[in-house]
């Protein structure tokens, strides 16, 4: 197959961790051909096939010089056998034009995964508003009133943009109320703007868990993410650590159930995230933690990707 990935520059990635690079090097292992580009490569013009400059890349197996470019062109998105969207957040107006552009390129023949309309549809926080069977006591709001009701009632909380990426911009406030006010100034923007509010889980002391959700099926194992120190936050790029584990009954009982939904609405690949037993963001821009379970468990997770993507190109030629 020929694969275009969009995302983030190549020079940015971190080959050790990277998800998107485990996929490429599973996909070259297996003899796909590999292009590289980013969103503003993307372009239309009337009358014609949505269109991108890429790079055809050779990964080289150098930890320095990782790839190597082998030529450089303009081609119809439409000419790859699969597109992968691999942009990291946020998600923000540019990334909402991407997804239309991507859209009209499916119109033209293209097989984007995850599917365009459907990262529109599941914005990763507001998107766990739909399971309330699987989440804890959450509410989405701008009114300054609504919190501070929310906070009487639950006494220790968790506020956070609903764009925010990477632990970015999450304030935890307790019983005293301490900062309730500037906090939510802070993130709504004098009203302008909503947030996530949401019940503290103890339970994070344990690992916010990430749980992969590949085809529809769970990876069997999740990436528990433990906050260090006095910090609240288990995102990798806060400092967390991350720890492998098999799933739980209660993962399992969450993946089965979102698993087949989400596959259904075109999200090849999602990142469930569970704090306990609730579910608090549902992941599908560019999910990571490939590269952690697989080497903390040998469970080869980029395979598992690739398997599904080569079934769901085939699904869609035959």
């Amino acid at each position: 197959m020929q694969l275009l990935f969009i995302a983030d520059p190549l020079e940015s990635f971190k080959t050790t961790k990277d998800t998107t690079f485990s996929m490429m090097r599973e996909a070259q292992r297996r003899g796909h051909t590999i292009a590289a580009c980013e969103p503003q490569d993307v372009m239309w013009e009337r009358g014609g096939p949505v269109m991108a400059h890429v790079r055809d890349i050779v990964l080289t197996g150098r930890a320095d010089g990782w790839f190597s470019v082998r030529q450089e062109r303009a081609v119809a998105l439409a000419g790859f056998d699969a597109v992968l969207m691999r942009k990291d957040p946020p998600f923000d107006s540019e990334y909402f034009y991407a997804t239309h552009l991507l859209e009209q390129a499916e119109r033209d023949g293209a097989r984007v995964f995850n599917k365009p309309r459907a990262l529109r549809d599941h914005p990763e926080k507001l998107a766990i508003m739909e399971f309330p069977q699987f989440i804890g006591p959450t509410l989405v709001t701008r009114d300054a009133r609504d919190i501070q009701r929310f906070h009487a009632e639950h006494r220790d909380i968790i506020l956070k943009p609903l764009d925010g990426m990477g632990g970015m911009g999450i304030f935890r406030v307790g019983p005293d109320g301490l900062n309730l006010g500037s906090i939510t100034e802070t993130l709504n923007r004098g009203g302008a703007q909503s947030l996530m509010v949401q019940k503290f889980l103890p339970e994070i002391a344990e690992g916010d868990k990430r749980v992969l959700i590949i085809g529809g099926k769970p990876v069997p194992f999740c990436l528990a993410r433990i906050p260090q120190g006095s910090e609240v936050r288990g995102n990798l790029a806060a400092g967390g650590k991350g720890v492998a584990r098999p799933l739980s009954e209660r993962d399992f009982e969450i993946a089965h159930a979102l698993g087949p939904i989400l596959q259904s609405r075109g999200l090849l690949l999602a990142g469930v995230d569970v704090i306990g037993d609730c579910v608090t963001e549902i992941n599908v821009t560019s999910p990571t933690c490939f590269q952690e379970i697989q080497q903390q468990t040998g469970c080869d997770v980029p395979a598992l990707f690739i398997d599904a993507l080569e079934s769901a190109v085939n699904a869609s030629v035959g």
